[in-house]
């Protein structure tokens, strides 16, 4: 059973309902009169994603788009592919990136500076988790769900090659499975 390779549980289900409620609610009062394009950034985005929109109480799009600097390792390789892009047209939009979290920060400062060139009319990055002692980029999220330290975490979206995202709580990989 995948539960065995966790080594302590970090954000339980219902921490992570909560604080993505109220994420929700953040994005309604900000965005109510915006119909905001919220761009999920795939794969690791998709369960926070479908939780957050449930929870933004105003007209919104959604896209999303497979970006990576991982592959199967557990830290960037400094190189950013685009897998799929946006569907949509972005030009004069409130977009709102949605991602499950916000590390080196190297994807999502190349992902912003890559959008900001097809003309919205702003981006926002909303990310659930933010663990600040490992970015190499200067990039910050407007919405933070949870500030996390420096370990190696999975489940609600978040994978180690691409396995435990479907955990429905966050916790800490045991060293021995990626070591």
């Amino acid at each position: 059973m995948i539960e065995n390779d966790i080594e302590r549980i970090f954000f339980s289900e219902e921490e992570i309902r909560e604080r993505v409620k109220a994420l929700g609610a953040e994005i309604t009062r900000d965005y109510m009169d915006k119909k905001p394009m919220m761009v999920g950034v795939l794969k690791g985005s998709f369960v926070f994603m479908a939780d957050l929109v449930r929870a933004v109480n105003t007209y919104c799009d959604i896209d999303f788009m497979a970006v990576s600097s991982y592959g199967n390792g557990t830290s960037t390789t400094g190189a950013v592919s685009i897998r799929k892009d946006l569907s949509h047209d972005i030009a004069g939009r409130h977009v709102i990136i949605i991602e499950d979290i916000l590390d080196s920060g190297v994807t999502l400062s190349y992902l912003k500076g890559y959008l900001m060139n097809r003309q919205p009319a702003s981006i926002s990055i909303c990310t659930l988790l933010d663990k600040p002692s490992r970015r190499k980029s200067d990039i910050k999220a407007d919405y933070v769900g949870f500030l996390c330290p420096d370990a190696f975490i999975v489940g609600y979206g978040l994978d180690y090659a691409e396995d435990y995202r479907n955990l429905p709580y966050i916790g800490v990989l045991k060293p021995e499975i990626y070591e």
